[in-house]
């Protein structure tokens, strides 16, 4: 029997576009002998044509705009490498799906955003909406949820969802390098952009997590999230840990309580013994809570073309073996919206570092104005600084809830005797 043939084109050439192309022509045979249908790439397009890539590109390939593409009727996959929410990676995968064609991206910042309207697109147009290389590169974490973990009611997803900021912190930690030096390094590796920003800052976890919490809850994609980077986090805090008998990690949370999705991302202390605490480098870690399973942990390599190409085929293969499937696992009108937590509702153990004037009674002070904020301490480090002149206080805290926690911090920043505004990590105990 004669295999189906779908038509291909690729729009964006960076690294991962690049590698992809001749990832898929090498290899050609043996996904279409995997899938039982055969591909062919009829078309490329990318803003510069002239750049020099490492890819021969026939004359009829190339497209010199990227929206011919839609009009083109003997395209059935457009895979959109372009990146961005907006702007023509949004054009081009809005005006793919309305012509009823088969999208596969790696654009979380596109999905987070329009992933709602997108999806009713996909679905009205019986086409595939496929991503899952948005999401932790090389961790088939999207299509786990879909079908490998069908049968589980997942409560939480939670974990290390961005590599580069996983590096920085584990180097700083085993290097004992600043912040700014191993972001250099960072980049120089390759495993940062030469503008780091997004991934410092929690916005590119933030995307994620978004992304995983409607897949978790079967619900729509909630806006609101408490997001806090790693930029703030350093050398001293590092240590602090490491005494304490913590790690410290950027972690994506999102959970249902109470009929309510929390979802949050921010530097987190947890245990060295931890499973999560040996997570170093660029890889990522996705921890799924559900039942019957209980937690399941899926690791690997969080971004770079070889596991970003890993989860593009494995999208390019669903496609070929020719099921339609509703790009959030379920149907459109069967999703749900729930009301959104805030973050000052939950209830945390928590690191606090204060910069103080070292006299005498500050201690005293300090302890009575957690007491009076209702924030219970169950350990402190008090470290003078060369100088005398000045002190660390580090405080852990029993659970207490994150308001109460944000109230003690605010009071204590207005003391004459507090020279820098106050540090809060927060623990994760689980």
């Amino acid at each position: 029997m004669k295999k189906k043939l779908y038509n291909i084109a690729i729009i964006g050439l960076g690294n991962i576009g690049s590698y992809l192309f001749n990832f898929l022509n090498k290899n050609k045979d043996n996904i279409s002998n995997k899938n039982n249908a055969s591909f062919k790439i009829v078309f490329v397009s990318a803003k510069n044509k002239n750049k020099k890539r490492n890819i021969k590109i026939k004359k009829d390939q190339w497209l010199s705009d990227y929206k011919q593409v839609l009009k083109k009727k003997n395209v059935d996959i457009i895979i959109e490498l372009i990146g961005g929410a907006d702007g023509p990676a949004k054009q081009l995968v809005f005006g793919a799906l309305k012509n009823k064609k088969h999208v596969v991206t790696a654009n979380k910042a596109l999905i987070s955003k329009y992933g709602d309207e997108l999806s009713k697109i996909a679905e009205k147009n019986k086409v595939n909406l496929e991503y899952e290389a948005a999401v932790c590169g090389g961790v088939p974490i999207i299509r786990s949820i879909k079908e490998g973990l069908i049968a589980n009611k997942i409560n939480r997803i939670y974990g290390i969802f961005n590599g580069t900021s996983n590096y920085v912190l584990s180097t700083m930690d085993k290097n004992n390098i600043s912040f700014n030096e191993t972001i250099k390094q960072a980049i120089k590796l390759g495993y940062a952009e030469a503008d780091p920003s997004s991934d410092i800052n929690g916005d590119d976890v933030a995307a994620k997590v978004k992304i995983l919490s409607c897949l978790s809850f079967n619900s729509f994609i909630s806006k609101n999230i408490h997001v806090e980077g790693i930029k703030d986090v350093n050398e001293e805090d590092i240590i602090n840990a490491n005494k304490l008998g913590y790690k410290i990690k950027l972690m994506g949370f999102s959970e249902v309580l109470n009929n309510k999705i929390f979802q949050r991302v921010h530097p987190t202390l947890v245990d060295k013994t931890s499973y999560i605490a040996g997570v170093d480098g660029v890889l990522n870690a996705v921890i799924v809570d559900g039942k019957p399973i209980g937690k399941n942990i899926i690791q690997g390599e969080g971004a770079g073309p070889s596991a970003t190409t890993s989860a593009l085929v494995s999208d390019i293969s669903s496609i070929l073996r020719g099921n339609v499937k509703f790009p959030f696992a379920i149907s459109n009108t069967k999703r749900k919206k729930f009301s959104s937590g805030k973050i000052t509702d939950l209830f945390f153990s928590s690191y606090v570092r204060l910069n103080v004037k070292d006299k005498y009674g500050v201690l005293t002070d300090v302890t009575k104005t957690f007491s009076n904020n209702k924030v219970s301490i169950k350990r402190v480090l008090q470290n003078p600084y060369k100088n005398k002149k000045n002190s660390s206080i580090v405080i852990i805290t029993h659970r207490s809830k994150d308001s109460h926690i944000q109230k003690t911090l605010k009071t204590l920043a207005k003391k004459s005797y507090i020279i820098q505004k106050p540090k809060l990590l927060r623990i994760e105990n689980s």
